[in-house]
């Protein structure tokens, strides 16, 4: 967990340079700031993904190998509760960027964002997300009859 710690200090540091340098140089550099900014923080997610898809994959191919079926499902209740907190603290700052950036519209970008990687991440850990709210069997209607 040190090098999640590492990463998140070296990030802070970016965003702490990145709102100094917007001081120094004023509203005239604020946008190419932010994307500069936004831009590290793309890839460092990138760079999460990948790793993440890596490890699934080789986990997969050691199941596969070993004959078993599918893949354990690697995320706990921990993972889920901390990259929603690690979302919701990212976000802060991001909000306020946007905003400041964009107004309005720069915010609700933000947290069209933010919450689209919330859903990624959600239809990750439960790939029936989406089939449907809810699947009826005939027991189930023939109850609703009743």
């Amino acid at each position: 967990m040190t090098g999640m710690d590492a990463r998140d200090t070296e990030l802070k540091k970016e965003l702490n340079a990145t709102l100094q340098a917007r001081r120094e140089l004023g509203d005239d550099y604020e946008s190419a700031l932010v994307d500069s900014f936004m831009e590290k923080v793309d890839q460092r997610i990138d760079g999460a993904v990948e790793r993440r898809l890596r490890r699934q994959l080789a986990e997969q191919q050691m199941v596969a190998a070993r004959g078993a079926r599918s893949p354990k499902p690697t995320d706990s209740f921990g993972e889920r509760f901390g990259f929603g907190i690690v979302t919701l603290v990212v976000a802060i700052p991001l909000s306020g960027i946007g905003g400041g950036v964009a107004g309005l519209s720069g915010l609700l970008v933000t947290w069209v964002g933010i919450v689209g990687v919330n859903v990624v991440q959600a239809v990750r850990t439960n790939p029936g997300f989406f089939r449907g709210w809810r699947h009826r069997s005939s027991k189930d209607e023939d109850r609703w009859e009743d």
